[in-house]
């Protein structure tokens, strides 16, 4: 099988080159080689049985000369903890959920399908995105098993959207979306060497996605080409009524994010590398990389400072996330009906501990200490932490960073400053920058203000067409 970006493949598909039924039977057939058996990989938690279906009426609306959207044909797979009214589960990789459908479509996979997207499957990932245990392995889910890097076994897959990392990483589907309340975008794309942005909140609608916490939660897309997660970016975005935050966007329905992919000199453009401990524990190979990173901008006509004080993450309590969690997730399961075999997160874990031998390989240490609190948010320890959050890492971290420095954006290793970067609220966009001394992808993060996103796209794209970094995996068993 030929492994196109998205671009080249609407490109062809526009062409009448290839048909999106011939695209679906590619995919699958690859997803059955490489995924699911062969290196077995284990990125792709459900193939959507209507998969096919959909593509057909696709080619038939090509065949009009008409186009759906700006994705017609084109194959996405998205985290399985994002709500679909079809025949697939939404299970966030629990057992208590593992037949749970729900009944409607989250706000971001209606927009995919009205722009003629094709839902292809959806991504195992880390149990509830990671927040159920403070020892589970990343990619690890009671329902999908382990996740794979496709760069070696001995790899991590990142954390908690690794399925819908490795799935892009590997060339089971071109298009993936993940979800991130802190890191689990960027830390799979980082170690699975594909483009992950995290995007403000605000920017896309959190309805529909099983929730940790509504002041840090957000969707995203993962691709191989920062051109491509444009192009997704640009169909996620919208104004929701079942999430007022997104009328807070300063971009209209609609607004096209490609248009700022433009490449070559970055004039004028200060950046900043954060210093102390978030460079403490690169160790050579890593250091060599952002060096080079570094390096690379300054080719570029940027200005890059290496060493920006920023409060460190020991700083921080996941305290919020805690008392949040309880609250979205009840309100969540409420929604599904009485089908659904549990309503509450009380449900979720005395379905655990019924069937420990297979929910609990790593305990519920997380769902336990959420249960505890009252979920109403009237704890003066809530506010009190959700204020320290604001404090440090808005008020005197990022926002004191970019004043202090005159600073356009900020630079780090991997998902280095995922925390601090989800707690404000801003974006953060990965991009594939080098591999480490144990074949370990590593990405370099540039993270802006809260909307400034356009400016992390410019930068970005610049990196990586001067770069030119990312090299697929070698992974056996695809056509």
């Amino acid at each position: 099988m030929q492994e196109y970006d998205a671009t080249k493949w609407m490109q062809l598909l526009q062409e009448r080159e290839t048909t999106s039924v011939n695209l679906i039977w590619q995919y699958v057939d690859r997803i059955v080689g490489v995924d699911q058996s062969g290196v077995h990989l284990n990125a792709v938690a459900e193939i959507n049985p209507e998969a096919m279906a959909e593509a057909e009426v696709r080619d038939r609306v090509s065949e009009t000369g008409h186009l759906t959207g700006l994705l017609h044909g084109i194959p996405v797979m998205i985290k399985d903890n994002i709500a679909t009214a079809d025949k697939m589960h939404t299970t966030a990789g629990t057992l208590a959920l593992a037949r749970s459908r729900a009944p409607f479509d989250a706000h971001i996979v209606s927009r995919l399908r009205q722009a003629g997207a094709v839902v292809l499957g959806k991504t195992n990932l880390t149990e509830l995105a990671n927040f159920m245990s403070d020892h589970m392995p990343n990619g690890y889910s009671a329902r999908g098993g382990q996740v794979k890097n496709p760069y070696g076994d001995h790899l991590d897959p990142g954390g908690s959207s690794a399925g819908s990392g490795v799935a892009v990483a590997a060339g089971l589907v071109p298009l993936a979306v993940g979800t991130e309340t802190s890191g689990s975008i960027l830390s799979p794309a980082s170690q699975n060497s594909v483009v992950g942005l995290k995007p403000s909140l605000g920017l896309v609608s959190r309805f529909g996605i099983i929730p940790i916490a509504h002041s840090q939660d957000t969707a995203g897309p993962m691709t191989t080409t920062v051109r491509d997660a444009a192009l997704l970016l640009t169909v996620m975005v919208g104004p929701d009524p079942h999430d007022p935050i997104t009328f807070t966007s300063p971009f209209a329905e609609g607004h096209n994010f490609t248009q700022y992919l433009v490449p070559g000199s970055l004039a004028g453009i200060r950046l900043g590398m954060a210093g102390g401990g978030y460079r403490d524990h690169w160790g050579e190979s890593k250091r060599q990389v952002m060096m080079q990173v570094v390096q690379a901008f300054r080719d570029l006509n940027a200005e890059v400072v290496e060493e920006v004080s920023l409060p460190f993450p020991a700083q921080f309590s996941y305290d919020v996330l805690l008392f949040e969690f309880k609250v979205g997730i009840d309100a969540y399961l409420n929604q599904l009906g009485q089908d659904s075999p549990v309503h509450s997160l009380a449900d979720i874990i005395q379905f655990n501990h019924r069937h420990a031998d297979r929910a609990l390989k790593y305990g519920q240490s997380i769902l336990l200490a959420a249960e505890s609190t009252r979920g109403t948010l009237t704890e003066p320890r809530y506010w009190l932490s959700r204020a320290q959050d604001i404090k440090w890492a808005r008020t005197e971290g990022l926002d004191q960073a970019f004043d202090r420095d005159h600073l356009d954006a900020l630079l780090f290793c991997g998902s280095d400053g995922a925390d601090i970067a989800a707690r404000a609220g801003y974006p953060s966009l990965t991009v594939p920058a080098g591999y480490d001394d144990q074949g370990q992808p590593v990405g370099m993060t540039l993270t802006g203000r809260r909307f400034s996103e356009p400016l992390l796209l410019r930068l970005g794209y610049a990196f990586e067409q001067y770069t030119k970094t990312r090299r697929a995996p070698k992974v056996d068993g695809g056509h």
